[in-house]
């Protein structure tokens, strides 16, 4: 009887200090208060930098966003079976990365109802063949998909040029139809370059600048990324009265006022007539 009750006291006691123990270190690995999990936000949007791409912006879980060049206009052009291969970026309030401003991202409504995130007017897709965190398969698809990033400098349009005239324009400047690729900046107006410029001298340009509201120059002297189709090293900087201008193989760079600081519109291309300014791309020759 003495060794019952003894077992009886006992046995209660070793269990309640086991299960104390127990529960002490699986909050904190011990006494004390517990140290939290660091959270990863799922919902959210972040730059992350690659050893050849540099800057690039992608999801909480590493997944790579693109630019797709037949969104210049700021609506998509991706649907039907393109949607397979590049999935649309639909985020509600997401936590924004270092180096991201909430106030260049914004939501549209596409054309199938469903709606979409847009980065500086850019609708933002995923690419289906990306299979784990970082990868970057889709950039250079069709010389029209792009890994989305932060400091580009130049994008690429393309789509219809559609001169001041109202008249459709091949990539020739003849009137006919067919999407051209362009180049524009980063939030997708379109890059012109004047006929009349020689390598790195502005022949349009008024000493006091009364003729740069029809075209202004664009006061570019840093170059940051350029789509990857692009070479880096054919954009540099000249000074014209002052300021800095943007060039391109040699050519200064300008924009169109009555294009109106709205993308995708490439009014430019027919004044005074088709050729004068043409818009500038990867096959644009060297100014002379």
């Amino acid at each position: 009887m003495q060794l019952k009750y003894i077992i009886q006291r006992v046995i209660p006691v070793l269990l309640i200090g086991s299960l104390n123990s127990c529960s002490k270190s699986s909050t904190s690995g011990g006494y004390g208060t517990p140290t939290p999990m660091p959270v990863v936000p799922t919902n959210a949007i972040n730059v992350t930098t690659d050893s050849h791409f540099g800057s690039v912006i992608s999801n909480g879980d590493g997944k790579t966003f693109y630019f797709f060049s037949s969104d210049v206009n700021g609506t998509s052009a991706c649907t039907g079976a393109c949607l397979t291969a590049w999935p649309v970026v639909y985020m509600v309030g997401p936590t924004l990365g270092t180096g991201l401003d909430v106030a260049d991202f914004a939501t549209i409504t596409r054309s199938d109802g469903a709606k979409q995130t847009t980065y500086k007017g850019w609708p933002l897709y995923t690419y289906a063949s990306d299979s784990k965190s970082g990868d970057i398969k889709g950039d250079g698809v069709g010389g029209t998909w792009f890994v989305a990033k932060p400091d580009y400098t130049i994008m690429l349009g393309k789509t219809q040029l559609v001169g001041n005239d109202g008249v459709s324009y091949d990539s020739l400047y003849k009137a006919g139809t067919g999407n051209t690729i362009y180049m524009t900046d980063a939030h997708g107006l379109t890059l012109y370059a004047f006929s009349f410029d020689k390598s790195g001298v502005n022949n349009y340009t008024k000493s006091d600048f009364s003729n740069d509201a029809f075209w202004p120059i664009v006061q570019i002297s840093t170059i940051k990324s350029v789509p990857s189709s692009l070479d880096k090293s054919a954009f540099a900087s000249i000074t014209v009265f002052g300021k800095p201008q943007l060039t391109y193989k040699g050519w200064p760079v300008y924009q169109f006022g009555p294009d109106t600081q709205t993308r995708g519109n490439t009014k430019g291309i027919s004044v005074p007539k088709p050729g004068v300014w043409p818009v500038m791309n990867q096959f644009s020759p060297a100014a002379p």
